[in-house]
């Protein structure tokens, strides 16, 4: 926090006084919301890396330092001591739930887990080779045609319920789009079960032979969403609030985040990972030869899962996934290739200055595919499990930017360049 509270603009000879909306950490923010009335310009700052659009006591992330903290808990220590669905709690309520408030919420989003049947036909219409992302994003906005009483967003009760709505179908639902997409069965949802193990038996099992439950797998998976569960302001959470701005529901705000996370530069980039290492392991190339041509920036060589929009250090987050990746292919007796491929290029990556200088250190992307892959799940749906795990986060945005009084639509200004006004 600077140790004043307003700044000058001089604009010509007319001075303008913005005022600094403080933070309690982190960089304070230069009220700009004047500025047009007051000087006729307006900001131009492009991708918005340096606006803040909104407040937010969600999440905290310094870049520099490698920190995230949901809600003020450093991400090493939820993932430690917390369940997703604790987590979740979390980021939705603001604190972690009591014993009793948790088993209330898990038995909540537990009945609200079925089998819509009049959906079976909507999964099966799409083609085979679909992307999931792109069924998942289709099935959530279909959600709220099965849930009028859920849209209003002026209601607490519709909040809450499609709140729960979307926690307990969005598992479901991805789990069918996988089960459309290699043409099986779709598996009835069991309740009774914790909502990664029912996940993993609608996913994996079939409704004659359940999916035999691992406590290392169920973790495992447990630990990614947990760890994907928020992000502060990022794509596809920002597209949320954006949509959501225009008081759109819950659920079809949801599903254009959803579009935008299927992006590669965005959730897709897990997918590019096992892309880039399933290259590397089965040409003849070298682990230094490809490090080597991604230095002289060769066409279509790039180094994926390396980097971060945010972190400037260490990618707090990658720690952990690179922990549980060893645990669970040992635990699992797998022996893959590709964990090998990607110790070796992370190791040579860490080594050399060219990426070291740059500041591009293995990010949370960088081992997450080599531990779904490890799970059994094909790289399609890496990014629909991305999408389960940020839902709470999603979620609380939404909330949160519906809760304020203050909330106007968004609507960006533009610098035009364009011709000036001509005749035909």
């Amino acid at each position: 926090m600077p140790d004043f509270d307003k700044v000058t603009l001089l604009v010509g000879d007319s001075a303008t006084e913005l005022e600094i909306v403080a933070s309690t950490q982190g960089h304070s923010g230069l009220d700009i919301s004047k500025l047009m009335a007051a000087t006729g310009l307006s900001s131009f700052d492009p991708a918005f890396v340096n606006t803040a659009s909104t407040k937010s006591a969600i999440t905290y992330i310094d870049g520099d330092q490698g920190i995230l903290r949901y809600r003020g808990y450093p991400i090493e220590q939820v993932a430690e001591l917390k369940s997703f669905t604790e987590t979740s709690y979390l980021l939705i309520y603001g604190a972690f739930p009591t014993a009793t408030e948790l088993t209330d919420f898990e038995k909540k989003i537990s009945v609200r887990t079925e089998h819509i049947q009049q959906l079976d036909g909507f999964f099966r219409s799409f083609p085979k080779d679909a992307h999931p992302m792109a069924v998942l994003s289709a099935a959530v906005s279909a959600l709220s045609t099965f849930y009028p009483e859920t849209l209003d967003p002026g209601s607490e009760a519709a909040i809450e319920e499609s709140t729960l709505r979307l926690l307990a179908m969005v598992p479901v639902v991805t789990a069918y789009a996988h089960k459309a997409s290699i043409g099986e069965d779709f598996v009835a949802p069991r309740p009774e079960l914790s909502m990664v193990d029912n996940f993993l038996n609608m996913t994996f099992g079939s409704n004659e032979i359940p999916f035999e439950q691992n406590l290392i797998v169920s973790k495992a998976l447990d630990t990614l969403l947990l760890l994907h569960a928020d992000h502060e302001q990022n794509c596809s959470t920002s597209t949320v609030r954006l949509v959501g701005s225009s008081q759109a529901n819950l659920y079809a705000s949801v599903s254009a985040g959803v579009n935008a996370l299927s992006g590669p530069l965005h959730g897709g980039a897990n997918e590019a990972v096992i892309e880039m290492l399933e290259l590397i392991n089965k040409t003849s190339e070298t682990v230094e030869t490809y490090v080597e041509r991604v230095k002289n920036k060769e066409d279509n060589v790039r180094l994926m899962g390396f980097g971060h929009r945010v972190y400037k250090s260490f990618d707090p987050r990658a720690k952990i996934v690179k922990a549980t990746a060893d645990q669970v292919l040992s635990e699992l007796g797998v022996t893959d290739p590709l964990l090998a491929v990607a110790k070796q290029l992370e190791a040579i990556a860490l080594a050399d200055d060219y990426f070291v200088s740059r500041k591009l250190y293995p990010n949370v992307d960088f081992y997450t595919g080599v531990i779904y892959k490890a799970l059994g799940f094909p790289p399609k749906m890496f990014t629909p499990l991305f999408a389960i795990g940020r839902m709470p986060g999603w979620i609380a945005h939404w909330r949160e930017m519906n809760s304020e009084a203050n909330t106007r639509i968004s609507r960006p200004q533009q610098v035009y360049i364009g011709e000036a006004e001509r005749s035909i």
